[in-house]
């Protein structure tokens, strides 16, 4: 019997030739993942596992990029703690501030992440790095700490369900944080719980890579274990310039069996904007224009890619950020904050009045850099609207790409791209 690409990842790092959906198995990991608020747990689970040395130093990374640089005395803490351990492992992968990056665009772009890896993060968006086609996941400090002990942990092989995204889209800001607002709002934040989400077809083939990553990325809010793109050309193209190991490029059998099949035409699809307080709560964004906005956040694990600064620098080039707005842009590493500095995007928004932070998950997850007051609504391109997520539990969030959240600061409302040009 045929196997998709999932299963066939966790066979091989389970020693197998053959695994089936609902399996249970030990696999073997390539790279394990913490950062400064999940970091202290972990380390506090490891020290009662009873061993002294973690797997491999090569292989376990931890970066703090939640609350760093500290914003009070616990944070500091917390970074204090992971920064100890590193040191006392001799950790070859600990990145201090202004050398690292939002963790999920900094593994990727370093390299430390390849196509057929398999991946824990004591962060529930791990699974993005199934943009490079990797079987990657989030867990909790306990499954950390015992994957950094023993560098393998036991997984139940996903079902998998197949998206087959037909077309190419008319509007050209429609992008993968559409496509995946899209999806989730078809299915639900609960519509492939514990599954695999695997994509493709045309719009699929045509998405960058930051596309892709982006729709890994929110894989976890339709509730699934992981989401997943076969290496193409594309793929190698991006891997071969960072990798720092070797990588095997798996794809799905033919005849693989999955738990559905989704098509979906995005020919007609608009930009995506998802209400408060769930990602699937997703309305076009031309029914969206009547909301009124205090802040407008560019940046995160979703969304602070390359691409994402170039596309909202487009709309915000030669314009003002509304007077009543606060625009908050985040290069997702310091890679690509150089970038942006180099070739004028961070002078771009700047003159246009907004903020450019360093790289930082901080108002993501309501922690600093952008907590709303009450009352308050933000459209960000970050990955969540739960109630509270960016500050005071009445406030709002709106979920959108940088297009919309880029128009949408200049106009004071959520708008279109094109109510801008």
């Amino acid at each position: 019997m045929g196997m998709t690409i999932t299963e066939k990842i966790l066979a091989v790092h389970a020693g197998k030739e053959q695994v089936s959906p609902g399996e249970l198995i030990n696999a073997r990991l390539d790279l394990v993942l913490a950062n400064d608020i999940t970091g202290p747990m972990v380390v506090k689970e490891f020290n009662k596992i009873g061993v002294e040395r973690v797997f491999d130093q090569n292989k376990v990374v931890f970066i703090p990029d939640h609350f760093a640089p500290a914003k009070d005395i616990p944070s500091a803490q917390q970074c204090l703690e992971i920064k100890e351990f590193s040191r006392a492992q001799g950790l070859t992968h600990y990145y201090e501030v202004g050398r690292n990056g939002i963790e999920h665009c900094f593994l990727p772009e370093q390299g430390l992440v390849v196509p057929g890896d398999v991946v824990i993060g004591a962060d529930s968006h791990t699974c993005t790095y199934g943009g490079l086609g990797a079987f990657s996941t989030g867990v909790g400090s306990t499954d950390l700490a015992v994957g950094m002990a023993l560098g393998e942990i036991w997984f139940r092989v996903p079902e998998s369900i197949k998206f087959v995204l037909k077309g190419k889209p008319k509007n050209k800001w429609v992008n993968g944080k559409d496509y995946i607002l899209a999806i989730i709002g078809k299915i639900g934040v609960d519509g492939a719980q514990y599954k695999a989400m695997e994509f493709e077809g045309e719009a699929i083939e045509a998405l960058s890579m930051d596309g892709r990553l982006t729709m890994a990325n929110m894989a976890v809010e339709a509730g699934a274990k992981n989401g997943i793109i076969a290496p193409d050309e594309k793929t190698v193209e991006y891997v071969k310039e960072r990798a720092q190991k070797p990588w095997q490029i798996y794809k799905s059998d033919p005849d693989a069996v999955y738990a559905g099949v989704i098509e979906i035409d995005v020919t007609g699809l608009e930009p995506q904007v998802a209400f408060p307080h769930l990602p699937s709560n997703t309305k076009p964004v031309s029914a969206s224009t009547h909301i009124k906005i205090d802040q407008a956040v560019i940046g995160s694990c979703t969304n602070g890619r390359w691409e994402d600064l170039v596309t909202a620098a487009r709309i915000i080039n030669g314009r003002k950020i509304h007077p009543e707005v606060r625009a908050i842009v985040i290069p997702g590493t310091r890679e690509i904050y150089l970038r942006a500095v180099r070739e004028g995007l961070v002078e771009i928004f700047v003159e246009a009045g907004a903020v450019v932070s360093t790289p930082t998950c901080g108002p993501c997850l309501g922690g600093y850099m952008g907590i709303l007051a009450k009352g308050e609504r933000a459209v960000s391109t970050t990955n969540r609207n739960f109630i509270g997520r960016m500050g005071h539990p009445e406030s709002e969030v709106y979920l959108a790409g940088p297009a919309v959240a880029a128009a949408s600061a200049v106009l004071g409302r959520i708008g279109s791209p094109e109510e801008v040009e």
